[in-house]
């Protein structure tokens, strides 16, 4: 048996091991644990929708009023989610501080990661043929095989003249 096979059988008999270990996994502890909100929490999550900032940092009006809204939607006992939920439904989704995870707004989490990996791929693309064209044109300096301008009759009979004049 090789080695890398060898090390395959052995992983796969860890994580058999793990898993048993773990003993069954019931439904009900698969299930997500349903939270109640704090009301630092929810400052955190949501946006005064007057003056664009985060709840916990906006003094505005409007800003007192939504802080007055979670606190009660708080005292209430409701999860994050329903919380978030009624204040989407109360000010619309500008409410929200991360834009939500679908529709259009899904291009907010999708378009930087392409742009970064796109810029990526054009230095990879590119530096190497920089690199390669500097080279050469270091090597051609080197060697004396530059691009030489061709003089006419009439401009190397003038150099002739300077050259000989200069003292």
């Amino acid at each position: 048996m090789t080695t890398r096979a060898s090390r395959a059988v052995a992983l796969l008999l860890v994580l058999a091991a793990v898993a048993t270990a773990a003993g069954p996994v019931s439904a009900a502890s698969a299930a997500p644990v349903k939270r109640h909100a704090t009301v630092e929490q929810m400052y955190d999550l949501l946006m005064c929708v007057g003056c664009h900032e985060s709840l916990n940092v906006a003094e505005s009006p409007q800003s007192y009023a939504e802080r007055a809204q979670v606190r009660q939607y708080v005292a209430q006992g409701l999860t994050v989610k329903q919380i978030e939920n009624r204040m989407v439904a109360q000010y619309g989704p500008a409410v929200l501080a991360q834009p939500p995870k679908h529709g259009f707004s899904l291009l907010v989490y999708i378009v930087p990661p392409v742009v970064v990996l796109a810029g990526i791929a054009l230095l990879l693309y590119t530096v190497p043929r920089w690199r390669r064209r500097t080279v050469a044109a270091r090597a051609a300096a080197a060697a004396g095989d530059g691009p030489k301008p061709a003089l006419s009759a009439e401009e190397s009979e003038r150099l002739d003249r300077e050259l000989a004049e200069r003292p």
